[in-house]
């Protein structure tokens, strides 16, 4: 689920941003931080997420906390100062004043993208090990020695029975090599 993480150097600001990210209706889990190490620490037990804060928190710096976020980890830097850098393509500068519909128009865009990587992640097809391959090689052997089965045959039954067993097809191959072993 994504996350904003909110750090601003008084709390009420830190409030108001909240109520203005919910009030654009983003369904997004919203946390007030005090300091950076505790940004960092509920942003590694998140998936995905954006982090507002200004250039300077209680115990860091806007660039030292981005070098430490997860790369899943958009930061949004809010400043009166033009010349702060954003010094890689995670990291959005708004110069205050600003829109709240400029606001959630970035938080939008940063999470989008974010989004994006996971369902191409998602879609990509999982890459066996060499140990996994092993062990599926090895299943295929034992099926072709013990059932006279052509190595086609023993692999498609290797997937016939992952498919209906709901495994991974190592896993049934685990379990073939187990069963014949006794």
């Amino acid at each position: 689920m994504g996350a904003v993480l909110i750090a601003m150097p008084k709390s009420e600001d830190s409030l108001r941003i909240e109520g203005l990210v919910q009030g654009y209706g983003l369904m997004l889990d919203t946390k007030i931080c005090g300091t950076g190490a505790e940004i960092l620490r509920i942003a590694n037990d998140r998936d995905f997420g954006v982090v507002i804060c200004t250039k300077r928190l209680r115990d860091m710096s806007y660039s030292e906390l981005g070098e430490y976020l997860p790369e899943t980890f958009g930061m949004i830097v809010m400043t009166k100062d033009a010349s702060v850098e954003t010094f890689t393509d995670r990291m959005v500068k708004l110069i205050l004043p600003m829109k709240s519909s400029e606001l959630a128009s970035t938080i939008d865009m940063l999470l989008s993208g974010y989004m994006r990587q996971r369902k191409k992640k998602r879609k990509a097809p999982r890459v066996k090990s060499e140990a996994e391959k092993q062990t599926i090689d090895q299943a295929k052997l034992l099926l072709m020695e013990r059932n006279g089965m052509s190595e086609p045959e023993a692999f498609r039954y290797i997937q016939k029975i992952s498919m209906d067993t709901g495994r991974r097809a190592v896993e049934t191959a685990e379990m073939i090599l187990i069963s014949y072993d006794t």
